[in-house]
């Protein structure tokens, strides 16, 4: 039996526009029973066919849509099946020249796959589940993974709060394959990292930022060649990825700064012994109060916090956070230093994030020039017909003086 969803008058411009999204506020009415993730069909108020979703009953966003074709059967795994390889396909140029071998396969509804993620780190291919439609079929995409790529490991981490919104609870475990090891090696853009799939960040490390790492050590070995300074201040370095590139380029000297032990402990597994690089362990916020207080200054300072604003209702909030974290970085670079900065919340968008950087200036007393604008990398896409896809934003920012 084919379940309905009739939406209420005019609310079908959304879903003409093939935004994937249908709050529960514009559902009239709901014809059969449908289980958490079920299959939906969406009709206009005036019983038009729209498109295929997956319905969410505890969630705001009551349906995640999947097609627009009213033949395509969103039921079959051959569908599924296509979407993956599809996904998979796209991302073979970021892994080609053998440099890199993790990377994001999988980006939910960018992709057209609703709550699902898939990084691949080597032979270990992580799974999250983020939503009732990719829970219901998580065995079967792992199927379809293992089947597509043959990897060695396929690990679930269906852990992140947002899961919460879907009335989910937290999952964590195998799902095909062998267990993977309590590191997992991987490369990119050349250097080596260890990655720990079963309790770090996210699925373990920030693949998203890979295009922004690079571009950090092409302006530190630019600097080093005009015999400008190099020394580094990563704040917020979690495992340090941001500190490989400098070391990579050559940076004389570099601090880390985070709250995990475990993660700068990790961190040193990735330079050698005897690096130029020394670990702050605490709050970031009071040890860029302690360096300014110091009278310590840098040539390039790296912000990268964790996501402040979960909703609308956080922005204002998490506006006084970046601009006070961006404020004591403006006030510990040198003339001509450089400062990457990155917010990940979505619910912060680009021109907000960059009023916010220039009020810290203008109360840091810092003249500076905007170098460079930043986003996640290719393997994050972000689908033009959802623009929600776009989270991760940055800037680079030249103090003039």
């Amino acid at each position: 039996m084919v379940m309905r969803i009739y939406l209420k008058p005019g609310r079908e411009e959304s879903v003409l526009r093939c935004h994937p999204w249908i709050f529960s506020g514009g559902i009239a009415r709901l014809e059969g029973h449908p289980e958490a993730g079920a299959t939906v069909a969406v009709h206009s108020a005036e019983g038009a066919f729209l498109a295929w979703g997956q319905y969410s009953p505890a969630s705001q966003i009551r349906v995640r849509l999947v097609s627009w074709q009213d033949t395509d059967e969103p039921d079959a795994p051959e569908f599924w099946r296509e979407r993956l390889q599809r996904a998979i396909a796209l991302r073979a140029p970021l892994l080609a020249d053998g440099g890199t071998d993790a990377c994001r396969l999988v980006f939910a509804e960018s992709d057209g796959i609703p709550g699902l993620i898939v990084d691949r780190y080597g032979e270990v291919l992580v799974l999250q589940a983020l939503t009732a439609g990719a829970q219901a079929r998580r065995q079967l995409y792992a199927d379809l993974l293992a089947s597509v790529l043959t990897p060695g490991t396929i690990y679930e981490r269906s852990d992140a709060d947002v899961r919460e919104k879907e009335n989910l609870v937290p999952f964590t475990g195998m799902l095909r394959g062998l267990e993977p090891p309590a590191l997992v090696p991987i490369r990119e853009n050349g250097l080596p990292f260890w990655v720990d799939v079963r309790k770090g960040h996210k699925t373990g490390f920030y693949l998203d930022q890979r295009p922004n790492r690079q571009l950090l050590r092409q302006w530190i070995e630019q600097r080093r060649r005009a015999g400008l300074g190099t020394s580094v201040l990563n704040v917020f370095s979690y495992t340090g990825a941001f500190t490989s590139y400098a070391l990579a380029a050559g940076a004389e000297a570099v601090i880390n700064v985070d709250a995990s032990a475990e993660a700068l402990a990790l961190g040193r597994r990735h330079w050698p012994e005897g690096a130029p690089v020394t670990d702050l362990e605490g709050d970031a916020f009071r040890f860029l109060r302690d360096l300014r207080a110091a009278g310590q200054r840098f040539d390039v300072i790296i912000l990268d916090p964790p996501k402040f604003a979960f909703s609308q209702a956080d922005v204002q909030r998490a506006a006084r956070g970046y601009k006070d974290i961006n404020l004591q970085a403006l006030h510990l670079l040198r003339p001509g230093g450089l400062l990457f900065t990155f917010s990940c919340s979505g619910a912060i968008p680009p021109d907000l994030f960059q009023k916010i950087v220039f009020g810290a200036a203008l109360d840091a007393g810092r003249e500076v020039q905007l170098v460079a604008w930043l986003a996640q990398g290719a393997d994050h896409p972000v689908a033009l017909h959802f623009p929600e896809s776009a989270y991760l934003k940055g800037l680079v920012g030249q103090v003039v003086l």
